[in-house]
């Protein structure tokens, strides 16, 4: 008896001439991303050249470039996926993405009559149907417009031979009328020279519906088997981009033939006999042997993705996910992205021993189609309209310093010398490469040490999810080998390799460790090249290599008895060694002083956030959020400023002054903060990072006087200041900021060796912390009164009168009188 045979649900023929139809007459006005970059840059009138924004007749010249077009004039539609099609005939390109929500748009064109469910079938069988448009994408494929020369690849210049044989045989059958010419032509898996994926529909493009929303791992069931389904998840380990065969090409040794053998499943065995008709006919079995040259091989990679962990229900550990990964979409995913894949569910058999072990069980994997990157690199930020017009609005303000460091943790309250700090960490300076392979770090080291609740923790949380790629771990918690790299064995090859560590998985991003001083000493040392070679150099099981740790280091730590003491040294309160502190450019000691003042307002602004769920607003105070914070940063970081001659004479006389100032502090208890070249590049990575930030290709003297500033405060912030915590006067808060500027070097005359300050820059710097003119007129004549400080050269500098040479100090200024 006969099987019954069961119709398909659907017209296949029907549809792939649908798709042909689609992909030669669809026509679409701009891609999403150009559509962005206009509507970012719209407003600016920008010329080519980035000078002018007046209006240019040479535009409209007759035969010179098109005339330009008013605003919100798009370009005339045209042929989206011929303009596709006519790059990869021509090699420019090698990937063919079909966007189902162009598809989406080109059914809903014809109405309801149209009845072919094209995307639902798309979404239901989306193997398949990879095949039946791959077909559609042959009938439809344009000529080349590029003709082949010695300068392409040599692969090209097969496939064309391949394409210009495969139409000389069609010809030859049509002529003649034979059947049996098109046996011996080329399959099409191996003249293609394209991958083609699916780009899902977006959750904006898509109906009511219909369901666009990533799945968790563990919601991915077997009703999705072979369906078009996203799935989003942390990627936890990625293998080596190896080749994978597609199709098998083998040689006879008796006829001569050609044999080819696409490949469809994770196994297959090779042929050895020669199936031509001529082997057939005089029965000689001719011996095949492998044509590796004329093979068709895809770049294939591993990725395994593992559930969120706000996914993960109470209890339970995450799941993992294994995602396949062919052609243009290898090399897209690195360990630690929190990425969203789509990709078709499918089934796979164990093989070898994992078969007997597992019986009647089978693997499931994701053959992925599309990734979406959730935090994307800075370099591969795309910039959006709303964002970029935001942050022109303030660039010019001058005041871009101020509002984005308030702008980091603005549920925190205060820190505002630490938030900029941090701000700086984010941008960075720049790393230099010596013509003889050496290399000076640019990434800012940053640690903060403070007495427990000042919300060290809450700090680091927050530069995790600005930065692009930012790695939180603690003390406690990590070993030196979980930082570093280990040593294990691969399942799928079964040899050993390197499995990255938090310092490998931060390359090019941050690492925040936090409880520092909990880590054991041995753990300690092992981030010690890190954070100046910015290397990790391993010799173990016979792997003898040097892994790429181009992280900024942020620590926080408490002091050696929880909170401070400031009854002993700062050596005994801070425990950490002298070789590790050195490395950190800036070390913040917060504590935790009681104030009246201070800590009503802190109270204030802790209620406010816990009955409304943000921040305060305060008057005149602009806030971004972190997505545009990453955004500007990610501007910033593309400059690269240079230090000019006068900044570089002017930062040796801050660096000579400040090894001076710490020789006469050694008999105190200073002595630990010792000034070292290790400190003067500090000073130079917070001075680009500020020019960085004012988006200028020079650093300049200002910039200088605020890295000094800010180091000076780290180094002033780690001693108990009795005075500073009583005297709150305006007066007193004046004459500690000027006393700060002298002993940094900010502000000086000259070359700054006789102590001297320029009154206009010190007024300057006063008012831009919040002062008024008649607030430091008057600290400036209470502080004369008491001969701590006189005016000289007619009243222009400011020089301090030191106890015990206060006499040389009068006959300098006579001098200068």
């Amino acid at each position: 008896m006969a099987l019954l045979t069961f119709r398909a649900p659907v017209d296949y023929a029907a549809q792939q001439t649908a798709f042909e139809d689609f992909l030669l007459n669809y026509k679409s006005t701009q891609t999403d991303l150009d559509l962005a970059a206009t509507d970012a840059f719209q407003d600016l009138n920008i010329d080519g050249d980035g000078t002018s924004d007046e209006y240019d007749f040479m535009d409209d010249v007759a035969g010179g470039k098109e005339a330009r077009r008013p605003n919100g004039q798009h370009q005339e539609p045209r042929r989206k996926y011929m303009d596709t099609l006519q790059k990869v005939a021509d090699r420019s390109i090698n990937e063919v993405t079909i966007e189902l929500d162009d598809l989406d748009n080109y059914e809903k064109s014809f109405g309801e009559e149209f009845g072919l469910r094209l995307v639902d079938s798309i979404e239901r069988n989306a193997k398949h149907y990879i095949d039946v448009l791959s077909q559609a994408v042959d009938k439809v494929m344009p000529k080349e417009t590029k003709e082949i020369s010695f300068k392409d690849d040599v692969l090209d210049i097969i496939m064309s031979q391949r394409e210009k044989r495969n139409e000389s045989v069609m010809m030859a059958a049509e002529n003649e009328l034979d059947a049996s010419l098109p046996e011996s032509i080329f399959p099409a898996e191996l003249t293609r020279r394209y991958t083609l994926v699916f780009k899902p529909i977006t959750p904006a493009g898509a109906d009511s519906d219909r369901n666009t929303k990533a799945l968790a791992v563990r919601n991915v069931r077997g009703e999705h088997l072979g369906h078009l389904i996203t799935v989003r998840g942390i990627a936890t380990r990625v293998s080596d981009v190896k080749p994978s065969v597609q199709v098998n090409a083998y040689t006879c040794d008796r006829c001569g033939c050609e044999i080819f053998q696409p490949v469809t499943s994770k196994q297959f065995t090779p042929m050895t006999e020669c199936p031509s008709d001529e082997c057939r006919q005089n029965n000689s079995k001719g011996q095949l042997f492998l044509s590796t040259r004329a093979s068709k091989f895809l770049p294939f990679q591993e990725v395994k993705i593992q559930e969120m962990a706000d996914q993960v229900p109470v209890g339970h550990i995450p799941r993992q996910l294994t995602v396949h990964c062919h052609g243009t979409l290898t090399r897209q995913i690195n360990p630690g992205d929190v990425i969203d894949v789509a990709g078709i569910f499918l089934p796979t058999p164990y093989t070898g021993f994992k078969a007997i072990r597992a019986g009647l069980l089978t693997d499931t994997y994701l053959e992925a189609q599309h990734v979406n990157q959730h935090k994307k690199a800075y370099d591969d930020l795309v910039f959006d309209a709303r964002t970029f017009r935001r942050i022109e609005q303030y660039k010019h303000s001058g005041h871009m310093y101020e509002y984005l460091s308030r702008s980091i943790a603005p549920e925190i309250y205060g820190h505002l010398d630490v938030k900029k700090a941090l701000l700086l960490l984010l941008i960075g300076g720049v790393t230099k490469e010596m013509g003889d392979g050496m290399r000076i770090r640019g990434d800012i080291n940053i640690c903060l040490m403070g007495d427990p609740g000042v919300a060290k923790s809450q700090l680091l949380k927050y530069i995790t999810k600005v930065a692009p790629r930012g790695v939180y771990t603690t003390g406690r918690g990590s070993s030196g080998v979980g930082l570093t790299a280990a040593v294990m064995r691969d399942p799928v090859t079964d040899e050993m390799v390197l499995e990255g560590g938090a310092l490998v998985l931060a390359d090019n991003g941050i690492c925040c460790i936090d409880e520092f001083d909990k880590m054991d000493d041995g753990d300690r040392t092992a981030i010690h090249e890190v954070m100046e070679q910015q290397t990790i150099s391993i010799s173990k099981a016979g792997i003898t290599t040097s892994l790429n740790a181009r992280t900024s280091i942020l620590a926080a730590a408490n002091p050696l008895y929880g909170r401070y003491n400031p009854r002993i040294s700062p050596v005994d309160n801070i425990n950490l060694p002298a070789a590790l502190l050195s490395r950190f450019d800036v070390l913040f000691l917060m504590l935790d002083t009681p104030s009246r003042e201070a800590d009503e307002e802190l109270a204030q602004h802790v209620t406010y956030v816990h009955m409304n769920n943000k921040h305060p607003e305060k008057a005149g105070g602009v806030v971004f959020t972190p997505h545009e914070v990453r955004q500007y940063i990610a501007q910033a970081r593309s400059w690269r400023p240079v230090v000019p001659k006068e900044v570089s004479e002017y930062m040796v006389g801050a660096y000579v002054r400040m090894r001076q100032q710490q020789k006469r502090d050694e008999g105190g208890k200073k002595h630990f903060t010792h000034t070292s070249p290790r400190t003067l590049l500090g000073i130079l990575r917070l001075s680009q990072a500020l020019a960085r930030l004012r988006f200028s290709s020079q650093v300049v003297t200002d910039d200088v006087d605020e890295a000094l500033r800010l180091v000076e405060v780290s180094k002033a912030s780690l001693y108990n200041d009795s005075q500073r915590a009583s005297d709150q006067s305006p007066s007193s808060k004046i004459y500690n900021l000027v006393r700060a500027m002298k002993d940094s070097g900010a502000a000086a005359v000259g070359d700054g060796s006789r102590g001297e300050l320029s009154i206009k820059k010190v007024r300057e710097r006063i008012i831009a912390k919040g002062f008024t003119e008649d607030q430091f007129n008057q600290a400036l004549d209470e502080y004369a009164l008491l001969d701590v400080w006189q005016t000289a050269a007619e009243g222009t500098r400011l020089v301090f009168i030191e106890s015990g040479d206060g006499d040389a100090d009068m006959d300098d200024a006579d001098d200068i009188l």
